[in-house]
């Protein structure tokens, strides 16, 4: 199973252009900026890819990447089983890292308001989860694969992107948090 998984991990990399290519922002560069409307929201929208970033004016009806705090980022499809348990996994550990200052947050690729808004009120996610129906913010960041979690720290410095079905497990989730947690002190 495992020599499989290398395997088609090799010829995903081959096919599209060697290990840049692999989806997300690597670590060591910055996220991309962008808003996108709260599915809990009354704002219908799309979301802005080119916005003008004022850390001190957060968006109130949207989720707004600038850069001004660390950050748990998710990109899940609806849907998706694993990519909907990597959001699971992200309110899970939510509750028990409060106090690490790091925003939890996850984006819907390709869904709309309303799919997205009754998955959050049926898993009664209470972390911010926005919605991307054009699919403009998982094109930004490549999404191709999920579960596809970003942790950047401030400034939005990712230090870790994570890729797979291990991210869907709470335990190994919030270990990786804890980990980037303790290197920001």
């Amino acid at each position: 199973m495992g020599i499989a998984v290398l395997l088609a991990f090799s010829l995903y990399l081959f096919a599209h252009g060697g290990a840049a290519a692999t989806p997300g922002v690597p670590a060591g560069q910055r996220l991309h900026h962008f808003v996108a409307p709260l599915a809990t929201s009354n704002l219908d929208a799309s979301a802005n890819v080119h916005p003008h970033c004022d850390p001190a004016r957060p968006a109130r009806r949207g989720l707004n990447v600038c850069g001004r705090e660390p950050i748990a980022l998710a990109f899940f499809t609806v849907g998706a089983g694993a990519c909907e348990r990597s959001v699971d996994a992200l309110q899970a550990i939510s509750r028990t890292q409060q106090r690490a200052g790091i925003e939890f947050a996850a984006v819907a690729v390709g869904a709309g308001k309303a799919t997205t808004a009754e998955l959050v009120r049926h898993e009664r996610w209470t972390i911010p989860v926005a919605y991307d129906p054009t699919g403009a913010v998982g094109s930004l960041y490549d999404v191709s694969v999920c579960p596809l979690i970003e942790l950047a720290g401030d400034g939005g410095l990712v230090a870790r992107r994570l890729i797979g079905d291990r991210w869907e497990q709470p335990g190994a989730l919030a270990t990786e948090v804890r980990s980037f947690a303790a290197g920001r002190s």
